[in-house]
């Protein structure tokens, strides 16, 4: 009798044991981690609405970076640089700088809008700026002077406080927008990847305001600068879940010629297998970029994916500008997105005839070929700036991997003036730095180039 009580306590055991294994996977024998998704306050599931920064944090942080009067366009901090030699700025540079007509929207923690090394590429709306019809300066009148349903929005918005602050509580949004586009030739701080640039800034998170619904955030940012006219989107953030009205948002600046430009996630994992969002949606004008050390090899910490990430680019101990007047390191896909979108912005300015899908072609068709890249990346290839710029169209296929044709080393100016572009002041002084720097670094030994790096 025991032995019977026994054998059917067993029994329903294993019953229990079966159901919520049932339970827990789906019929086609995934498991259902929606389970553990977020919940309202009743207790209910609801859908995620995690649209984080990268974990990315600042590694350091400085008022004044290191003096060195060789430096690029005299800005103080070439040897701290490494990403723009690893991506061939200099070279670049000798083409175009950008251009103040390339809108770019800045999707992140916000700005310091007084930073000595950004305020002077802030894009400003036209609507609300100079002096309304009682006088008073459209900015900070209160009014929404062009009606488009935001109040004093100059430089773009803040979604987490629906206002025009666009305060960094952070830091990430100052060192992306440094990185695209900080002022070159000022003898302060650094110079971004397009140091002529239209940064329209746009808020979507603060570290510092709880239940905020990022995810809504984002949405509303994308649908501002489409809405506003950004030509180039860059977003720094993202999440593992699929959002329907996220897509249809990023589908949406699709259709209205826009480029997104998005971090693959620092997520250390496939993102064939686990998708990161919203640089994974299948939609021709979004760039997923993964990032890149020194040597060239992708972080431990950076997704990748040949189907779903298309570019690394320099993601490791980037220097830029932080809140403050102040500049520090940082760490992350988010880093290398910013890269690429001040490619894109260089590509536009240098053929402003181009759509997204030809800033994207280029982009990704030219960049540097690398064996180690072949299962890490769509293209297998990693950012370069010049051959962006200079390679030939001919024999480029469709999904823009194959280029054929030369390399040209003396251009003329896009404006047609036939002068050689080698006497163009932009550039020359980072080719010059950067040859000291080698030298100097032959000197040192490796460790002291690593240390430069």
């Amino acid at each position: 009798m025991q032995s019977l009580k026994v054998t059917i306590t067993l029994g329903l055991f294993f019953l229990f044991s079966l159901v919520s294994l049932a339970l827990f996977f789906n019929l086609d024998g995934e498991a259902d981690f929606s389970s553990l998704a977020s919940r309202d306050a009743s207790g209910k599931k609801g859908k995620s609405t995690v649209r984080e920064f990268e974990k990315s944090e600042v590694i350091s942080k400085q008022d004044k970076v290191e003096n060195e009067p060789s430096a690029l366009f005299n800005d103080p901090a070439i040897k701290q640089a490494w990403g723009l030699k690893k991506s061939d700025a200099a070279r670049a540079w000798k083409v175009t700088h950008g251009s103040k007509d390339v809108l770019v929207a800045v999707i992140d923690t916000g700005i310091d809008i007084n930073h000595e090394d950004i305020k002077a590429n802030l894009w400003k709306n036209p609507g609300e700026t100079g002096l309304d019809k009682n006088g008073k300066d459209k900015a900070v009148n209160g009014i929404d002077d062009d009606k488009n349903g935001y109040v004093d929005d100059v430089h773009g918005w803040n979604f987490v406080s629906s206002t025009g602050d666009l305060t960094d509580n952070h830091g990430h949004g100052t060192h992306i927008a440094g990185i695209i586009g900080a002022q070159a030739g000022n003898q302060k701080g650094i110079s971004g990847i397009s140091p002529e640039v239209s940064l329209m800034i746009i808020k979507y998170y603060d570290p510092k305001v709880t239940n905020t619904d990022n995810l809504k955030n984002t949405i509303n940012s994308i649908n501002y600068a489409i809405k506003m006219g950004a030509q180039i989107i860059n977003y720094s953030g993202g999440g593992t879940d699929y959002s329907q009205e996220e897509f249809d948002a990023v589908k949406k600046a699709e259709k209205n010629g826009i480029l997104f430009v998005a971090a693959a996630g620092n997520e250390r994992s496939n993102s064939d297998q686990f998708h990161y969002y919203p640089a994974d949606y299948k939609l021709s004008n979004i760039i997923s970029v993964t990032a890149l050390d020194p040597s060239k090899e992708i972080l431990s910490t950076s997704n990748f994916g040949i189907e779903t990430v298309d570019i690394a680019a320099p993601g490791q101990n980037i220097i830029s500008t932080l809140p403050g007047n102040s500049y520090g390191f940082m760490t992350g896909t988010s880093q290398a997105t910013a890269f690429v979108t001040g490619a894109a912005v260089l590509v536009k300015a240098n053929k402003t005839d181009f759509k997204f899908d030809d800033i994207k072609k280029y982009i990704l068709s030219t960049g540097d070929a690398s064996p180690t890249l072949a299962q890490k990346t769509r293209t297998s290839r990693s950012l370069n700036l010049f051959k962006a710029l200079t390679v030939l169209d001919q024999g480029m296929s469709a999904n823009g991997v194959m280029v054929t044709g030369p390399v040209h080393e003396v251009f003329t100016t896009t404006k047609g003036d036939n002068k050689e572009l080698s006497s163009n002041p932009f550039g020359k002084s980072l080719m010059d730095a950067v040859q000291k720097s080698n030298n100097n670094t032959k000197r040192l030994g490796d460790k002291k180039e690593n240390q430069i790096q």
